[in-house]
């Protein structure tokens, strides 16, 4: 018995929303606003004419890459910009413009929070483990929505940031365990405490390093973590959500690897790709991760 895979692909497309919004994309960029904050990024699969090649020489912030893993710096057009606040829903929290390109939080995946939102609210209260958690999104959402969290993220910088957006969020109360911590070795105790989780959240990096030294590399390490995650699965387990953004993986082999690490398990596998789309659902859209999902 193994859960079956959709027949095709989906693309869930993230469209604007308050705080959010693809502006315009082409020639390698792309246009975006973070609450009033417009910036101008890296994007090198927007292979098309921009709408407004204007637009983007008015942007408050473009990032300029230098060398490789995403480094590089900003410019700004009237100074530099100070952390602020954004919204999506239920949940708060604070956008910083980092050296890495990005800005703490990856607005595409708001297509895998409505889903969580609604699975935890269908379910009660959840025990949900949400692994290479980062600045916090992921657990907020799932907290709001009543799920009892364990967040666990290598970085004591990201998880502090997170906790952050907790009180930004008024979820300082909220049940939430935050861990720095390997995400192979806290699963791997987890298995051997016998621990057990409703649903599972992955959204590992290609490479990483633990905070004792300790080297992650996604096509070498995820395979043996799956097949953990698998057995902190409850017999009533609900779902197990993996994404990716590594240019060498699809939305195609991650579910099989989600179905070989779920064998023994009934339900159903959904796979695909996330993308920003613009305001005009006839416009443009950008894929940027893979994904798939578990739903028993």
């Amino acid at each position: 018995m193994t859960p079956a895979l959709t027949s095709a692909p989906t693309t869930l497309i993230t469209r604007p929303w308050e705080d959010f919004g693809l502006l315009d994309c082409g020639d390698g960029r792309k246009l975006e606003r973070y609450g009033r904050v417009s910036v101008v990024r890296p994007e090198p699969q927007c292979f098309w004419a921009p709408r407004d090649p204007a637009a983007f020489d008015r942007a408050d912030a473009a990032f300029d890459p230098q060398g490789e893993d995403d480094e590089g710096r900003w410019r700004f057009k009237r100074g530099p910009i100070e952390p602020f606040v954004m919204s999506w829903q239920d949940v708060s929290f604070t956008a910083r413009l980092t050296a890495f390109r990005h800005l703490a939080v990856f607005p595409e995946q708001a297509a895998n929070w409505e889903w969580l939102d609604a699975r935890v609210r269908a379910l009660g209260r959840p025990r949900v483990l949400n692994l290479f958690g980062y600045t916090g999104v992921a657990s907020l959402v799932c907290a709001a929505a009543g799920a009892e969290v364990t967040h666990v993220d290598a970085s004591k910088k990201s998880v502090a940031w997170a906790r952050e957006n907790a009180e930004l969020s008024g979820l300082s109360d909220a049940p939430v365990r935050w861990i720095v911590d390997d995400a192979r070795k806290y699963v791997a105790r987890e298995v051997r405490r016998g621990s057990k989780y409703h649903g599972i959240i992955l959204d590992p990096p290609k490479y990483g390093r633990g905070p004792t030294g300790e080297v992650w590399r996604l096509f070498e390490d995820l395979p043996g973590l799956m097949a953990d995650c698998a057995r902190l699965l409850a017999d009533d387990a609900d779902f197990l959500l993996l994404n990716a953004y590594a240019a060498r993986i699809s939305g195609l082999s991650l579910a099989h690897l989600t179905s070989d690490a779920l064998r023994g398990r009934s339900g159903a596998i959904d796979w695909g790709e996330l993308a920003l789309g613009e305001a005009d659902t006839e416009g443009r859209s950008i894929g940027l991760s893979f994904f798939s999902r578990w739903t028993a």
